[in-house]
């Protein structure tokens, strides 16, 4: 397929979000890109020019016409085996956005206005597990690497970070399954911590789970994972890491209010959005039914 398009382009269907830019390799070519819902430009990553001298060339004629015709932001994803090709956007103007393992994606603002692309994301998700079963015991791990010496020898709960397009207690049930090898199921969304300047200078948010377990015998990974263990969770919580710190010890005061049914938590209902059809997952708690019919009097 070439790689390239005619400085004044036709429109060529697309899937109806936008369109591609049709092809013809010419000297002076615009590079094939699709409109996006906000007035900008979307390189084909997959149909960029097979050299740095015609990339560079097709990249300087393609910001022209596109400022000519009035559109306004540019996405430019640069696959790792084009990483050739990033010190000819930047000499361009384009700005680091965003990097994955495979890419790194740049943006260009055309207007001589402020710049309204949105920002890179601006948080990592990450959750702690309290699986606690019929004995009052708490699932807990030493992990191998650690980074506070103040959890050197604690038991702690099992944490992890949530994956992409992973929902929290799916990822809350996995890590407790990767770690400890015990099966469990997820039960509240208990609490959550908001932080910031992190890792990265990104911030965090950590979410406190309780799941119900559905096995008893530990197979640790040990890779991460030093030593995990069924631990009572009174002995659990008189660990001076949780009594000497206040986060960690109103969590536990949560879980315990919660375990004593003086505190409702959050479950996970899947709920269809009217506006794109697709699949999200809402936490909330449940009114109780006498609560929901005292409202309708009032």
């Amino acid at each position: 397929m070439p790689w390239a398009v005619k400085s004044v382009p036709r429109i060529n269907g697309w899937n109806g979000n936008g369109h591609w830019w049709t092809t013809a390799l010419e000297e002076s070519s615009v590079l094939e890109a699709r409109e996006d819902e906000y007035g900008g430009m979307v390189v084909d990553a997959d149909r960029l020019p097979p050299d740095m001298a015609a990339f560079a060339r097709s990249l300087a004629v393609s910001l022209s016409y596109w400022k000519s015709v009035g559109k306004k932001g540019v996405w430019l994803k640069l696959p790792l085996d084009r990483s050739e090709y990033i010190p000819l956007a930047v000499k361009e103007g384009f700005r680091y956005h965003h990097a994955e393992e495979s890419y790194l994606m740049l943006t260009y603002w055309i207007p001589d206005e402020p710049c309204l692309l949105p920002a890179n994301a601006s948080h990592q998700v990450g959750v702690g597990v309290f699986v606690i079963n019929d004995q009052m015991e708490v699932l807990v791990v030493q992990e191998k690497y650690s980074t506070s010496t103040l959890l050197i020898d604690a038991w702690k709960l099992p944490t992890g970070f949530i994956h992409a397009s992973e929902e929290i207690f799916t990822g809350a049930v996995r890590e407790v399954k990767e770690e400890t090898g015990i099966d469990s199921e997820f039960v509240e969304l208990i609490a959550f911590r908001h932080a910031h300047n992190v890792a990265f200078q990104k911030s965090d948010l950590f979410f406190i789970c309780i799941l119900r377990p559905l096995s008893s015998v530990i197979k640790i990974d040990e890779v991460e994972i030093q030593a995990a263990k069924w631990m009572p969770l009174a002995e659990f919580i008189k660990q001076p890491f949780i009594q000497d710190d206040h986060m960690f010890r109103k969590i536990a005061d949560i879980c315990m209010q919660r375990l004593r049914k003086r505190y409702c938590g959050l479950t996970a209902h899947h709920v269809v959005s009217r506006f794109d059809g697709g699949t999200s997952t809402l936490y909330h708690n449940v009114a109780e039914p006498e609560r929901e019919d005292a409202s309708r009097e009032l």
